[in-house]
């Protein structure tokens, strides 16, 4: 009696711990998030964050609101890719990591002269490289022969102006100890303050340098071919979009191997370096 007693325990024991794994794998299966891909999908179009300072990468004209740019193009071509459209977000240099990392998200990825970094990996996605960067700088074409390195424009009466809270500043502070150092908010306007008198360098790419030497005969970028650092710059989005980064990442590779990427750093103006 008691041995069947014990076998009945067993039993009911056995189907409630079944019943409950099958409880627990039906309700992962319906609380497991949607894939980003599918939700832009049924959304119909995907949000793109940019800066909009940022020419020739990502700029957003004043009067129009329109945006227009090399990294811009790279968004439209991600989302036809996908199939639907297109929004543009603002976002900024100092708060672009907290707005990609925002919950509910502000955008589905950002892109625009944003560099790859391993600081940016720890804690988001980034997708593989599509344009080559480096700090160089702009100064007045009168003054290029002036600076010829670094060592050049460390020194206390030359006023380097950066933009606030990206990496530009950082390369600034860390490298420039000696030079006075001047943060402007406004990261397109850096480039005629620096023509005009108001600084006499600014830290900068070699992504936007090429565009403020062709448009303003003032400006001169005398170390341009030998830039201070090496980089890639590429798209930035959060953890847990594997699937966007993969539809990303093919946009890019297929855009190398069927020339269409070349074209567009001709087009712009900028180096092919793949």
């Amino acid at each position: 009696m008691r041995q069947e007693k014990l076998k009945i325990w067993l039993l009911i024991t056995i189907i409630s711990i079944c019943g409950q794994f099958s409880l627990n794998a039906c309700s992962s299966d319906e609380d497991a998030p949607q894939p980003t891909v599918e939700r832009i999908q049924q959304r119909g179009k995907v949000v793109v964050g940019t800066t909009g300072d940022y020419r020739p990468l990502s700029f957003c004209e004043p009067a129009t609101g329109e945006y227009w740019g090399f990294g811009i193009e790279m968004a439209k071509e991600i989302a036809k890719q996908m199939n639907v459209g297109i929004v543009f977000a603002k976002t900024s240099w100092p708060t672009l990591s907290a707005d990609v990392l925002a919950t509910p998200q502000l955008f589905d990825f950002a892109i625009g002269g944003i560099t790859i970094t391993d600081v940016r990996r720890e804690t988001m996605l980034m997708s593989e490289g599509y344009l080559a960067n480096g700090k160089t700088i702009l100064c007045r074409s009168a003054e290029a022969k002036r600076f010829q390195s670094l060592a050049d424009i460390d020194r206390p009466e030359v006023r380097v102006m950066v933009n606030p809270g990206g990496l530009n500043e950082k390369f600034a502070n860390a490298n420039l100890t000696h030079a006075t150092i001047i943060v402007h908010q406004k990261n397109e306007e850096i480039p005629s303050l620096v023509a005009e008198g108001k600084a006499d360098v600014m830290i900068t790419e070699i992504t936007e340098a090429p565009y403020y030497v062709q448009n303003d005969t003032r400006l001169a970028a005398p170390l341009l071919e030998k830039p201070f650092t090496h980089g890639e710059i590429g798209v930035l989005m959060q953890k847990g979009q594997e699937d966007l980064l993969q539809v990303v990442n093919g946009v890019i590779r297929r855009m190398k191997s069927d020339g269409s990427l070349r074209r567009l750093h001709e087009k712009y103006g900028l180096v092919y370096a793949y």
